[in-house]
């Protein structure tokens, strides 16, 4: 059974089987904004730009690598991002990641001590403005679910309005086992970059 993941919640990466999580998938869906016409009395859907990130910081929390939209593969080829979305769900939450970051433990770069998964609204939308947004880790493929093995959900803190910015969670290494921080919290960047650089002063 998927556990709940709540903010600040730490969880080990083991199964009910008692096995070890090694290969995850993270996925991020969301919806586009749902506005109202002239007088009420039609409605239009407004695209929505999330762009879900991971970065990979060593020991001393010195970056290492990003994998984001513009950049789909790692360096180490342990995490590999499905590809940029640029509207969201335009007809309403159909159950699918609109991004998905797949991420290979065991092929990580023996450096890597931190994996922070974050998400940027490329244009500016407000967290508090989109309908629905959720996390969730599971076992699988971008395109076929095995197992859930957590979910968190993103859209319905009060917290998050007035953001464009956030940090999902982080996989750190503790004792040589990786471990989950579920974050959950929103920073004051706007951009990718400064996002990155709040985790690895910050979150780690």
């Amino acid at each position: 059974m998927a556990i709940n993941l709540q903010k600040g919640q730490r969880i080990s990466l083991e199964k009910t089987n008692g096995s070890k999580l090694q290969s995850v998938c993270v996925g991020i869906n969301w919806g586009a904004i749902e506005k109202k016409g002239l007088f009420g009395f039609s409605k239009t859907k407004e695209a929505v730009d999330l762009d879900a990130s991971c970065a990979m910081f060593d020991e001393n929390k010195q970056l290492k690598d990003v994998v984001y939209f513009g950049n789909l593969t790692s360096k180490d080829g342990s995490a590999r991002h499905s590809g940029d979305d640029l509207t969201g769900d335009m007809g309403g939450d159909d159950g699918l990641d609109n991004e998905v970051i797949t991420l290979d433990l065991s092929r990580l770069d023996a450096s890597v001590n931190y994996v922070a998964f974050v998400l940027n609204s490329f244009r500016g939308h407000d967290f508090g403005t989109i309908p629905f947004a959720s996390i969730r880790i599971y076992e699988g493929s971008p395109k076929r679910v095995n197992e859930v093995f957590a979910t968190y959900d993103i859209a319905n803190g009060a917290g998050f309005a007035g953001h464009v910015s956030m940090v999902l969670g982080v996989f750190y290494k503790k004792n040589g086992e990786w471990k989950f921080n579920a974050i959950g919290e929103p920073t004051k960047d706007k951009k990718l970059e400064e996002t990155v650089r709040t985790v690895g002063q910050s979150y780690l």
